[in-house]
């Protein structure tokens, strides 16, 4: 059975007349009777009574009506749906975030900005290190990772930059160095410094690193800590001094104090990962919003935590 026969039929079964659903359909009269006679030596049944000023429904004909009615409004509906999902307007996007990263104010803005935007997307996201969200996005379990430098653009997985982020060396409160404002890396020559694990974010590390060893020292380095943020506790917890990205800063903990690094200092830069493969609208509109917002981004934007964001406009 042709799809268009059960719409030529619902026409005819509402208006009761041929000309008038041949009117409402666009068609001329002849061809829609010839159609309806198709349709019922199709199913084998009458479906319309042939009355003098029009038509109406036999038996068989109001049960197609009810069937036919139903399986339209389902069509209308999948076009609908399809067409909202091609928008973007609609779907499932899945995000991983890196463990540090969600301390920065602009991140929690771009996810709130894309669920202002598409309130019917539904948005899920994850956090774990740099090496296993690229694991994660390899594998299709997720669709987007903003993380910390990783290494370059692969044939799999594009790295898009979206900004930098200055670093901050974290001390006890009651360090020799805290007397000022601004340190230079040198000072902390003796020190020994906290770091986590290079493989979980490589490339911010060998930043570190490469930042001491260009202001003429190699560092002394201590016990490792299990992620970026955690440094912030071994550093209270009398272990070393640390050097962490600005964002980590509102881990207000106590027993540290952050300062600034004078002269040339490491940078932390944040970027978005996606499967070079990837042409879905809502990765594509998600990927527009986070470049819109990270050009646009204040020189010191307001603390906004990232659960506030995820719980904003939908859960």
């Amino acid at each position: 059975m042709e799809f268009r026969y059960l719409k030529y039929f619902v026409v005819v079964a509402e208006e009761r007349h041929f000309t008038r659903a041949a009117e409402r359909l666009g068609m001329a009269q002849p061809p829609l009777s010839q159609q309806i006679r198709k349709l019922e030596r199709e199913i084998g049944a009458q479906l319309f009574r042939r009355l003098t000023r029009g038509v109406e429904l036999t038996d068989a004909g109001r049960v197609l009506y009810e069937d036919a009615r139903r399986i339209l409004d389902q069509v209308e509906q999948a076009i609908s749906r399809v067409q909202s999902a091609a928008r973007g307007q609609t779907g499932h996007i899945r995000v991983g975030f890196a463990s540090s990263v969600v301390f920065h104010p602009v991140i929690p803005e771009i996810v709130r900005a894309y669920r202002e935007l598409h309130p019917d997307v539904r948005l899920s996201p994850s956090e774990s290190n740099v090496a296993a969200l690229i694991d994660d996005l390899l594998a299709e379990r997720i669709d987007l990772a903003i993380i910390r430098q990783t290494s370059q653009d692969s044939e799999r997985v594009k790295i898009e930059a979206l900004f930098d982020e200055e670093m901050l060396l974290v001390l006890p409160p009651q360090h020799r160095l805290t007397a000022s404002a601004s340190i230079s890396l040198r000072s902390i020559a003796e020190e020994t410094l906290i770091m986590f694990p290079r493989e979980i974010a490589p490339v911010l590390y060998d930043e570190v690193i490469s930042a001491c060893q260009r202001a003429g020292f190699s560092p002394l380095l201590g016990q490792e800590s299990t992620q970026v943020a955690s440094a912030v506790s071994m550093v209270a917890a009398g272990f070393g001094v640390s050097i962490v990205p600005h964002s980590i800063r509102q881990l207000l903990a106590t027993g540290v104090t952050y300062r600034a690094i004078q002269g040339a200092q490491p940078k932390a830069q944040i970027v978005i990962a996606y499967r070079s493969t990837e042409f879905s609208k809502v990765v594509r509109d998600f990927l527009e919003v986070a470049r819109r917002l990270s050009r646009n981004r204040p020189a010191h934007p307001l603390e906004t935590h990232f659960l506030d964001a995820m719980r904003y406009p939908n859960v």
